[in-house]
């Protein structure tokens, strides 16, 4: 995704791990949850096995004797494919955060060094564009509060010549 920055020239993110700390966190407790879950399932199925094996006709030895290879590859091809993918997932959703977060902090450190800075932009799919639309609607009424008082300090400079 390609949008204009501040001098109006095109730029694409390339770096998903914008501001890592954030975002690893945040991968971090989705990963987290997600093995929970993996885990429930891998108990509820245990006690459904063990469950069955009692059931059958010989006490289940078959099924019983089998039981914790089956589960420790079940457990092992969820964790290796559920978990990977999660941290995937994890980075594409986070990265529309965090480079939003990564522009507003630029923005403002334009307008701290007393640059022009502009107005705010956001790539195509990234998320607080609601933020940035409010901040624009800020700049704009500062900008007409500038004019204005730019404005009146030049009527009033005027009035002293004239007046002096």
């Amino acid at each position: 995704m390609a949008t204009k920055n501040h001098d109006g020239l095109k730029r694409k993110r390339r770096v998903k791990l914008i501001r890592p700390k954030i975002q690893l966190k945040l991968i971090g407790s989705f990963m987290g949850l997600t093995a929970l879950g993996l885990l429930l399932q891998f108990l509820v199925l245990t006690r459904y096995l063990t469950e069955i094996a009692v059931t059958l006709p010989d006490g289940g030895a078959q099924l019983e004797a089998q039981k914790p290879r089956m589960l420790l590859e079940i457990l092992g091809v969820s964790f290796g494919l559920i978990l990977p993918l999660c941290f995937a997932v994890g980075i594409m959703i986070t990265f529309r955060i965090a480079g939003p977060v990564y522009a507003f902090e630029e923005f403002f450190k334009r307008i701290a060094r007393g640059e022009q800075a502009g107005r705010m932009s956001l790539r195509k799919g990234d998320q607080l564009t609601e933020l940035c639309d409010h901040v624009n609607a800020a700049m704009t009424v500062l900008e007409e509060q500038q004019e204005a008082a730019v404005a009146e300090a030049r009527k009033e400079r005027d009035e002293l010549r004239v007046a002096g």
